[in-house]
C-alpha cells in the first residue's frame, strides 16, 4: 500500500495544463519586459495544427502624390500584399519523482511542482529566443540593424547610436538584453535603475532599467573569445508569442514505474516565438526546428520594411 503522496495524486492533466501555461507566462522575462506579446491569433493557429503559420499583411502605401487638375484624372495606385510565416516549436521534457520530491512538501503540491516546471520553461523560452535573434541578425536583410563598435566599450552614447538605426521609429524600442558581464559593468558605472511593477499574480516585480529600457540579463548572449559582446534592443511586441494544444498533442501526463518506485511527470508544449516581419523559410531536419536551425541566418528573410522591424544589435566591449 502506498503511504506517500505521488505526482499522480496531485496532478490532474486537464487542470495542470492551462495552469502551467499561465504560470510560464507569468514567469517569462521576455513577456514581463514587453519584448514578446501574447498574440491571440497565434494561439489559434497553434491549436489548429500545422507546422507553419501564414500571416498575410498589406504593404504600406508608397509613391508621390499628384497635383489635382480639372482635365486630368488621378492615376490609381495598387496596394501590395506579402506574407509573414512563423514556425511551430514543439518541445517536451519529463521529470522523475526524485527531482521533484522536495516540491511535494509544499502546502499546495501542484503549485510547487508548477513553479519548478514553469521556471524551467521560462528559461528555455529565453534560450530559444536567443537562437532566433542570432539567426535573424545572421540574415543578410538585417545587417542595417547592426551597429558594430567592436573596439569600443559600451556606454550611453553607443546605445543611443544603435537605437538611431531605426530613425524616427527608435522610440518604439523599450527593452535591452545583455550579458551579465555587461550588466555588471553598467552597475559599476551606477547606470542601472530599478522600477517596480505589478505582476499578473499581483505580486510586485522589480525590473532593472538602463536609459529607460527594461533590462534582461542572460549569459547566453553572444560573446567572442576576444571580449566582444552583442547587446540587443527590442521594440514592444517585436516578438509574437503564441501557445496552444494541437489536437494530436497530449501536453501533460503522469506515469509510474511501480517496480522501480519511480514517479514521472511528462510535459509537452506547442508554441510560437516569432520575430514579427521576418519570415521563417527553413526546412527543419525533424518535425519542428531545433535551436541550431533557428540560429541559422539563411532560414530567415525580412518581409516588413526595415524601419518596421523593432530589433537592433550592438557589438561592443566592456571597459
Amino acid at each position: 500500500m502506498e503511504t506517500s503522496t505521488k505526482i499522480k495524486d496531485v496532478i490532474v492533466p486537464e487542470i495542470f495544463t492551462p495552469y502551467m501555461i499561465e504560470k510560464t507566462a507569468e514567469k517569462s522575462r521576455i513577456l514581463q519586459s514587453g519584448i514578446a506579446i501574447a498574440n491571440p491569433k497565434l494561439n489559434e493557429l497553434v491549436a489548429q495544427g500545422g507546422l507553419t503559420m501564414n500571416m498575410p499583411f498589406w504593404k504600406d502605401l508608397t509613391g508621390e502624390d499628384e497635383i489635382l487638375e480639372d482635365s486630368v484624372a488621378l492615376t490609381p495606385q495598387k496596394i501590395g500584399a506579402e506574407k509573414d510565416v512563423a514556425c511551430l516549436l514543439m518541445r517536451g521534457n519529463a521529470w522523475g519523482a526524485n527531482d521533484l520530491a522536495g516540491a511535494l512538501a509544499g502546502d499546495d503540491p501542484m503549485s510547487a511542482i508548477a513553479d519548478r516546471v514553469a521556471d524551467y520553461w521560462a528559461r528555455r523560452e529565453q534560450k530559444t529566443l536567443l537562437s532566433i535573434i542570432e539567426g535573424v541578425f545572421a540574415c543578410e536583410d538585417m545587417q542595417e540593424h547592426m551597429l558594430d563598435k567592436s573596439t569600443e566599450a559600451i556606454n550611453g552614447s553607443l546605445v543611443l547610436d544603435a537605437k538611431q538605426l531605426l530613425g524616427d521609429e527608435a522610440e518604439t524600442l523599450q527593452a535591452i538584453m545583455m550579458h551579465s558581464a555587461v550588466y555588471t559593468e553598467l552597475q559599476k558605472q551606477n547606470l542601472i535603475e530599478y522600477t517596480t511593477v505589478q505582476g499578473k499574480s499581483g505580486s510586485p516585480i522589480t525590473i532593472p532599467t538602463y536609459l529607460t529600457y527594461s533590462v534582461i540579463v542572460d549569459d547566453g548572449m553572444p560573446r567572442t573569445a576576444d571580449g566582444v559582446f552583442t547587446t540587443f534592443l527590442f521594440a514592444k511586441g517585436s516578438i509574437g508569442r503564441g501557445e496552444g494544444v494541437p489536437v494530436s498533442l497530449v501536453p501533460t501526463e503522469t506515469d509510474r514505474d511501480s517496480l522501480a518506485g519511480e514517479d514521472y511527470l511528462i510535459h509537452r508544449r506547442a508554441f510560437v516565438l516569432h520575430p514579427m516581419g521576418i519570415r521563417w523559410q527553413g526546412t527543419p531536419q525533424k518535425v519542428t526546428p531545433s535551436n541550431e536551425e533557428l540560429a541559422t541566418g539563411t532560414n530567415w528573410k525580412r518581409v516588413y520594411e526595415s524601419k518596421n522591424i523593432g530589433l537592433v544589435a550592438l557589438k561592443h566591449k566592456i571597459a
